[in-house]
């Protein structure tokens, strides 16, 4: 049953993403931020993590979640640098997520072809 529900919960969270991109003229890179800074806020407000242990693997893999790791990490570095923290904790927190994706896609451009347009 949980695993109906998380599935549920990222169904229903792309739908909207979908339904944004068809009705509206935000580009896809402004939704992808706004999901990142909703999940961001929903960390501020004490709201993800509810949330996240409700709908489970379905609210933490799409970007709310991405948002809510450079919550938590600003809101340890902070406690623990002090006004600082502002600037590195979203970094320490997300870097081996940041590091993968990008050792990741230049391994594919060498593996794959691009076909790109003229």
């Amino acid at each position: 049953m949980d695993y109906l529900i998380s599935f549920l919960i990222g169904g229903l969270i792309c739908a909207a993403v979908q339904i944004l991109l068809d009705r509206t003229k935000l580009m896809p890179g402004r939704i992808m931020v706004l999901l990142v800074c909703t999940g961001a806020v929903l960390g501020f407000c004490g709201i993800y993590e509810p949330f996240k242990e409700f709908a489970g693997s379905g609210a933490s893999v799409p970007l709310l979640g991405f948002g809510n790791t450079l919550w938590q990490g600003v809101k340890e570095a902070v406690d623990e640098n002090g006004f600082i923290g502002i600037f590195m904790g979203g970094f320490k927190a997300s870097a081996v997520g940041i590091s993968a994706a990008l050792i990741f896609g230049y391994i594919a451009s060498f593996i794959f072809d691009p076909k790109m347009k003229k």
